[in-house]
């Protein structure tokens, strides 16, 4: 696949302290794209040049709004707006999971959405440009698993979330996506192979990914957001995607 030049391109990745997230913001740099990452962690992007780098609350809006003004500062107006910032846990049946665990888990994986697209919304209508948001989201927004109640509801809404901001924001040159980018091999994947079969009943599918090192790699899942924001040819026509395997 190739891409056309990236090199007067700002693109903002969430949650990239490690993992996806790390992975995605590495390979836009490589692509000579300038960054903007912010996680709760340090990123090992930080100090390096044609970057910004925070570490904040991605549920935090007004820390949000600040960070976008930062990126725009240093590095330009942005392009691309990645919300990668989400957790797994808790890993529970409906049964045992207390209301409490389900809105600290939906005040990250959907609020901080919610307060990412609204910086990059903001944003957008100050510049007076364009741009493309990517929500990342999962197979799991499709179908539930037992064990993830949170999870599969909190990917949802990030959906539906794309959805509408996309109808609302359309005529202000907004292209919005809420991209499943397949099975990535991180922590995440680690701590669910681990479950037990009682605690999540659908971990053997899993375990066999692992045997078969059957994953899309977060270049793969860079290339291919970087494809749909910036070649034309490549342009989907659905706000919710998942991607292809990188395997064939």
């Amino acid at each position: 696949m190739a891409l056309p030049s990236l090199h007067d391109r700002v693109v903002v990745v969430t949650g990239a302290s490690r993992g996806l997230g790390a992975g995605m913001a590495e390979r836009f740099r490589s692509l000579g794209m300038r960054v903007g990452v912010c996680a709760r962690g340090a990123s090992p992007l930080a100090g390096r040049s044609g970057v910004v780098a925070q570490r904040l609350d991605v549920r935090d809006e007004a820390a949000m709004q600040g960070f976008a003004a930062a990126v725009a500062a240093e590095l330009g107006p942005i392009d691309l707006w990645v919300n990668n910032a989400g957790v797994l846990e808790p890993i529970a049946f409906l049964r045992d999971l207390s209301g409490e665990a389900l809105m600290e888990h939906l005040a990250i994986n959907v609020g901080g959405v919610l307060a990412g697209s609204k910086a990059f919304v903001g944003h957008l209508h100050r510049t007076g440009r364009g741009g493309v948001l990517v929500n990342v989201s999962s197979g799991a927004a499709q179908r539930g698993y037992a064990g993830w109640t949170a999870y599969c509801a909190g990917k949802a809404a990030v959906d539906r979330l794309s959805e509408c901001v996309q109808l609302e924001e359309a005529e202000h040159g907004l292209r919005a996506y809420a991209v499943a980018p397949g099975v990535v091999d991180t922590a995440m994947q680690t701590t669910i192979r681990g479950m037990s079969e009682e605690r999540f009943p659908a971990v053997e599918k899993f375990r066999e990914l692992k045997r078969n090192e059957a994953f899309n790699s977060p270049a793969f899942v860079a290339d291919r957001i970087a494809a749909l924001a910036f070649d034309p040819e490549a342009r989907p026509d659905s706000v919710v995607l998942r991607l292809p395997s990188e395997q064939g």
